[in-house]
């Protein structure tokens, strides 16, 4: 495994450069704007990348694979994680991604139309005034429209024929307010040339698309996010149905995301009662310096690990998460904890303690460190479902015991 910089002239064909206004701007291969040594540790962002290349022969070997593809087969699995394990090709991974999330047979039993869906869109947007192509310059005009709203507390009158309802507005405006923070130094969604336009207006499309489909769940933080890395493996459409999959499957992230953001509060109490399992240790003096576990682990499953400085590394979690499923995202936030565990375990400040943990240092999170620690860290479903159970008995528990106190009083 060697080392890579996309940073230097022998990296051309992984590196491009864009004129945009009055600069020439370069990007690595995976699309983020190359920044200045200096301004690196602003962004949080890494382009020495370590992951592996195949072999041609194993390369093609996979093609063959994913050419006869059957998501059933136990051996059509275990073959995928053989590959995972040695490093998905950036030229393939959409093509895996869109097997193990079984895209196309989700689209096809499906009675929803997602151009049918834009079109209903289309017309609140409309008649507020607003282009998806200019999302962001609207979030002032969303604003006052939903304040107006809200101090006449009333929906817009009928007969004014208007498409729109309040919660039409909270969520366009909830959207774009996250558009912006949604990987600003990635040329998709970069700043306002053609290409960044054309990505915030995806962007929009998707996550506006999966909160009409799925009303339940509709839109919540870290949507933007786990959208965002879809649209920059898979087409518009494709992004949508993966998701879908990835958000409504049970073997993936449905026991995460939900409107009122109860599931990954239930979620973050489970790692960490998992935590004090693995390591009571380090769980002891993470409570005793004041550490809430909710103020890193929320953000990483989230964002399932997109703040990470490395992007290979990002991208082979994200294999691993759509390999397994919710239990690979409990795998990598130990793996990242264990790796940290000698700093955590020397600092005594909750102030040092936190930034470390949401902004895990480059020779952590680099490939070659943290992949192969991945890989060696094992994760068995029964020790979440023990986990889960006691958390659940806790609240129970804990509701209990404040009824019976209730009652006390009374």
């Amino acid at each position: 495994m060697r080392r890579r910089s996309s940073s230097t002239s022998s990296s051309g064909r992984r590196s491009s450069i864009v004129r945009r206004g009055s600069e020439n701007l370069r990007f690595d291969e995976f699309g983020f704007a190359l920044t200045k040594r200096k301004d690196r540790k602003v962004h949080h962002r890494s382009h020495d990348y370590s992951y592996p290349q195949l072999s041609s022969g194993k390369v093609k070997e996979l093609c063959e694979l994913l050419s006869y593809w059957n998501g059933s087969s136990f051996i059509c699995r275990s073959q995928i994680e053989r590959f995972i394990r040695m490093g998905i090709p950036p030229s393939l991974r959409s093509r895996v991604w869109k097997c193990l999330l079984t895209i196309d047979s989700l689209r096809e039993t499906n009675d929803f139309n997602y151009q049918t869906c834009l079109c209903e869109v289309r017309g609140p947007l409309v008649d507020l005034g607003v282009s998806e192509y200019g999302i962001l310059s609207a979030i002032a005009t969303l604003s006052d429209t939903q304040n107006d709203l809200d101090l006449n507390q009333q929906q817009p009158s009928s007969c004014s024929e208007t498409r729109y309802s309040v919660q039409d507005i909270t969520l366009f405006r909830q959207i774009a307010l996250d558009l912006q923070r949604s990987f600003p130094t990635h040329r998709s969604l970069m700043g306002e040339s053609p290409e960044a336009i054309e990505g915030q207006a995806k962007l929009f499309r998707v996550l506006i698309a999966y909160a009409k489909y799925n009303p339940q769940v509709g839109y919540s933080q870290g949507m933007s996010y786990i959208a965002a890395v879809l649209l920059m493996q898979l087409g518009e459409e494709e992004s949508f149905w993966a998701l879908t999959a990835l958000l409504d499957e049970p073997r993936y992230l449905s026991e995460l995301f939900d409107l009122s953001l109860t599931k990954v509060q239930h979620q973050v109490k489970v790692f960490e009662q998992f935590l004090k399992h693995r390591k009571p240790r380090l769980s002891q003096h993470m409570e005793w310096v004041g550490v809430s576990s909710v103020h890193f682990v929320m953000p990483w499953f989230l964002t399932l690990f997109t703040s990470l400085p490395c992007w290979d590394s990002v991208l082979a979690v994200w294999d691993l998460i759509i390999l397994h499923g919710l239990s690979a995202v409990f795998r990598t936030a130990l793996t990242v904890i264990e790796l940290l565990e000698p700093r955590l375990m020397d600092l005594n400040d909750e102030g040092a303690i936190l930034p470390l943990l949401l902004r895990v240092p480059v020779d952590v999170a680099q490939y070659s460190v943290l992949v192969p620690a991945l890989w060696n860290t094992d994760i068995h479903d029964w020790e979440l479902k023990c986990m889960n159970s006691l958390v659940l008995d806790e609240s129970h528990h804990g509701a209990k015991t404040a009824v019976q106190s209730l009652h006390w009083m009374c």
